[in-house]
């Protein structure tokens, strides 16, 4: 006898293998449909929601890193052009955008003293500093919408 996967069952585990994948390459995917030859990232559309016909064909994740700041705008561009282009190696024609997230993920310090000692007694100065690494992660859907 089989068992059966609800569709949002199956939306969570694909979303679930996405994040795991992502930790490892800036872009993963997916597939939850039929792949098509690959086309330009140019021609994929992005779309908030989703349009009244399409063929889902793979949940995407991608992300980015920044140092010193959560990147903004532009390192959430560079993650829409990695999903753009993941969609577009499965020749999927439409990306619906589905999230994003920023968290810190890490900080590199350095510091720096010294010491001087004499008779009548002693001075130490020191100086340190530290950055944050942020990581921008995004998740979207592959899509192919038919033209007409």
């Amino acid at each position: 006898m089989g068992t059966s996967t609800s569709p949002l069952a199956a939306r969570l585990a694909a979303i679930a293998l996405i994040a795991g994948l992502a930790a490892c390459a800036p872009s993963a995917h997916v597939l939850v449909g039929t792949a098509r030859p690959p086309i330009s990232p140019a021609l994929v559309k992005v779309y908030s929601q989703p349009p009244p016909v399409y063929e889902e064909i793979a949940v995407l994740g991608a992300y980015s890193k920044s140092v010193f700041n959560a990147g903004g705008q532009r390192t959430t561009d560079k993650v829409v052009a990695r999903l753009k282009a993941e969609a577009a190696k499965l020749g999927a024609n439409g990306l619906i955008l589905e999230g994003f997230d920023q968290t810190q993920t890490g900080s590199i310090g350095s510091g720096v003293g010294s010491d001087s000692y004499s008779n009548h007694g002693s001075v130490a100065v020191g100086v340190g500093g530290a950055v944050g690494i942020f990581k921008t992660s995004g998740q979207g859907r592959a899509i192919f919408v038919p033209s007409g």
